[in-house]
C-alpha cells in the first residue's frame, strides 16, 4: 500500500488562496452511537473474469474501537483499508463513514478531515527533517507557518521524539521513522487512523513502542484505529481480531 501523498520533491508551498489565518478542523465524528465505519455488502473486482478481492463484505467498527484485520496474503485486507481510505471505489456495495457514503463526498477533504494513514513503509522524504515530515499534510489546510512549526513539534513529542525534530530520516532509526510516520497521519486530527502493517519492518522492541503508542492515542484522542497484519502478537494488542479470508470476513 503506497502512500499518494508522500514523494520526493521539494517542500511543499501554500497555494495561493491560503491565508495565515487558522482554521478548525471538525472532525465530523458523531456522539450519537453511529458507527465510525460501516462496509456493507461491498464487494471490488479488478478483473472481471477473475475471483473478487472482496465478495459481499460486511463489517461495522465503532467509534474509538481499536480493530486489527488478519488473514492470509491475498485474502483483501489492504483492498478494504483502500475502499475505508477512500482511495479507491467498491465495485458494489457501501462504505459509510459516520453515517456517510464516502462516494457521496469530495474524496481529498474526507481524506484531509477524517482519515490518517500510515504504512508498512514510512515514506518520509529523506532530504526533510522530521519536523518538516510532519508538517506537510498541514499546507493548504489554512494555517500558518508558525501554527504548523507548533503544531509538529507537539506531535513529535507526542510520539517522544521531540528531540529528533531537526533530524532527517536517515539519521534515525526505524522504529522512529514509524512514529514519525504516525506523527504526520495525526496531524490533521483525523478521527480514524488507518494502519497497513505499521510493524512488519521493524524489531521486537520498536513493534512494543508503536502498539503501545496506538493503545495511548485511542485512550487520549478518542480514535478509531483499523491496523492490518500477519502478526498475531500485533493482533492481540487490539480490542477486536477480525478475520478475513477469500474477500470475506469469517471471524468477527
Amino acid at each position: 500500500m503506497n502512500d499518494p501523498a508522500a514523494s520526493e520533491g521539494a517542500v511543499p508551498t501554500d497555494p495561493p488562496a491560503s491565508t495565515d489565518r487558522a482554521v478548525a478542523i471538525d472532525t465530523g465524528a458523531p456522539t450519537d452511537g453511529t458507527a465510525a465505519i460501516d462496509v456493507v455488502d461491498v464487494s471490488k473486482h479488478y478483473d472481471r473474469h477473475g475471483p473478487a478481492a472482496l465478495d459481499h463484505l460486511n463489517l461495522s467498527i465503532g467509534q474509538s474501537e481499536f480493530v486489527a484485520i488478519t488473514g492470509p496474503s491475498g485474502c483483501g485486507k489492504s483492498t478494504l483499508l483502500h475502499l475505508i481510505a477512500g482511495l479507491d471505489h467498491p465495485s458494489s456495495g457501501t462504505v459509510l463513514v459516520h453515517g456517510k457514503d464516502i462516494q457521496q463526498v469530495n474524496a481529498d477533504r474526507f481524506r484531509r478531515r477524517q482519515i490518517g494513514l500510515v504504512f508498512q513503509l514510512h515514506n518520509l522524504l529523506t532530504h526533510l527533517t522530521a519536523e518538516q515530515n510532519v508538517a506537510i499534510p498541514m499546507f493548504g489546510t489554512g494555517r500558518s507557518v508558525r501554527e504548523r512549526t507548533a503544531r509538529s513539534r507537539e506531535l513529535l513529542a507526542d510520539v517522544q521524539l521531540a528531540n529528533r525534530a531537526g533530524r532527517r530520516p536517515p539519521e534515525l532509526s526505524g522504529g522512529e521513522r514509524q512514529r514519525i510516520a504516525i506523527a504526520r497521519a495525526l496531524a490533521n486530527e483525523p478521527s480514524i487512523l488507518l494502519a497497513d502493517e505499521p510493524t512488519g519492518s521493524l524489531d521486537s522492541a520498536s513493534v512494543d513502542r508503536v502498539l503501545d503508542l496506538l493503545r495511548r492515542l485511542r485512550a487520549d484522542r478518542g480514535l478509531t484505529i483499523v491496523l492490518v497484519t500477519h502478526d498475531l502478537n500485533v493482533a492481540a494488542a487490539a480490542d477486536r481480531l477480525v478475520r478475513m479470508a477469500d474477500g470475506h470476513v469469517v471471524e468477527t
